[in-house]
């Protein structure tokens, strides 16, 4: 899949995405936060804090106090030459602790993709057994791309793709809004967004779907 093999940059802003819930075994937010500032401060040495703190989605006061605990930490070197500019440069055990957080980053990828097809399957399996074999995928993200190829995996059939956002086209397909499920014959709708579940349910209801027909990874309540 393409969305777990990222260039450096979309890796670690995937991460603060997605990443929840590690033990002290894994990495925490704390790890989160310093592979995407190494990952940038490699990248442009010469980034400025205000950029890091949009990346982030943090105040600027918070990405000042970051930075300098990299420093302190002697990740990064930080220099004013020339004098107006202000460039940071990663050391050796700044590169080093890069490359640890960003195995222990592969790592998750990898768990959580295995996990997501596996529930996949479990869903469409039980889906399948119930006679439900024409489905809509509601999404156009990660899970969307698993969901179709666990459909194709399982010869179950694909009606289209569904989404709120603007979209043209996903994998090839044509996207179309929730609205447009009222002309469509299906057994069940997929709802590929687990961040967005609780408002694809609320979206499908105002269009009349019972929830006979809806199928979720996680709780629908």
């Amino acid at each position: 899949m393409r969305s777990f093999f990222l260039t450096p940059t979309s890796t670690c802003v995937h991460i603060l995405n997605v990443l929840v819930g590690f033990s002290s075994n894994h990495m925490n937010l704390q790890g989160q936060r310093d592979l995407l500032l190494l990952t940038e401060l490699e990248r442009d040495s010469a980034v400025t804090q205000r950029s890091l703190a949009v990346k982030l989605g943090v105040a600027l006061g918070l990405t000042n106090l970051y930075v300098k605990r990299l420093a302190r930490k002697g990740y990064i070197k930080v220099t004013t030459i020339p004098s107006h500019r202000v460039r940071y440069l990663l050391t050796p055990q700044g590169f080093a602790e890069k490359s640890r957080l960003t195995y222990l980053y592969m790592q998750y990828s990898l768990a959580h993709y295995r996990d997501m097809r596996a529930r996949l399957r479990q869903t469409l399996s039980r889906a399948a057994e119930s006679g439900m074999k024409r489905v809509v995928i509601y999404g156009t993200g990660e899970l969307a791309e698993m969901a179709y190829l666990s459909l194709r995996e399982m010869n179950m059939v694909l009606v289209g793709f569904v989404d709120d956002e603007q979209q043209a086209s996903f994998l090839s397909y044509p996207v179309w809004r929730p609205q447009t499920l009222a002309e469509w014959e299906f057994d069940a709708v997929l709802l590929a967004d687990l961040d967005g579940t609780a408002r694809q349910k609320e979206s499908l209801g105002r269009h009349h779907i019972p929830d006979a027909k809806i199928l979720a990874l996680g709780p629908l309540a």
